[in-house]
């Protein structure tokens, strides 16, 4: 399947919501061939590689989502913003670039991590991403409180909420659960409680 890629330093995993601000004419036309023309209707959302190379399409990490608009509106600026869902995530094996920029990348669908029940080790890791969503209203946090049960959807969600790098992002993702995810987020709940 080929989707327009859309690289950026905020990260959207399957589950999540990521509202965005639209302005080079390569994104507004990705929009609107995703809203309109584009028979998946898919946005491939990525992770910049900083160690990558724009040049050679190497500055995407080759696991994205697979996201859809669900939302968009006007700003007070002027400019268009969106808001995407991301749905499923993929493996990019192709970037080509079109004549005005826009990544297309070629993508295969790539299970993530299986449903795994939350422990009550780690309901601290629920209660507090509660705490963020009660906080912060606009990251439009689950309304379904099974998904804060969840412990892959846990995950996901401060995984695109930490400023945790790309790579070690990628790394946590390809794993075959979220059990290493896990380990790694209770690590850095109990170094910030120190």
């Amino acid at each position: 399947m080929q989707v327009p890629l859309f690289p950026l330093s905020a990260h959207v995993l399957p589950g999540g919501r990521l509202r965005l601000r639209i302005f080079e004419s390569r994104y507004l036309r990705m929009v609107k061939e995703a809203c309109s023309t584009q028979p998946s209707g898919y946005i491939g959302m990525c992770m910049f590689n900083d160690a990558g190379s724009v040049e050679q399409n190497t500055h995407i990490h080759p696991i994205g989502t697979l996201a859809r608009v669900i939302d968009f509106e006007t700003l007070p600026d002027g400019l268009l913003g969106i808001t995407v869902e991301g749905e499923q995530c993929f493996k990019l094996s192709e970037v080509t670039t079109a004549a005005d920029g826009l990544r297309i990348g070629t993508v295969e669908a790539q299970a993530l991590w299986p449903t795994m029940p939350l422990t009550h080790e780690d309901a601290l890791l629920a209660e507090q991403l509660a705490k963020v969503y009660e906080s912060y209203p606009e990251l439009e946090g689950s309304k379904c409180p099974q998904q804060m049960q969840q412990a892959d959807w846990i995950c996901m969600r401060w995984l695109e909420l930490l400023p945790i790098c790309a790579s070690t992002k990628q790394e946590l993702l390809q794993q075959n659960d979220c059990s290493e995810a896990l380990s790694f987020l209770r690590q850095l709940v109990q170094e910030s409680d120190q």
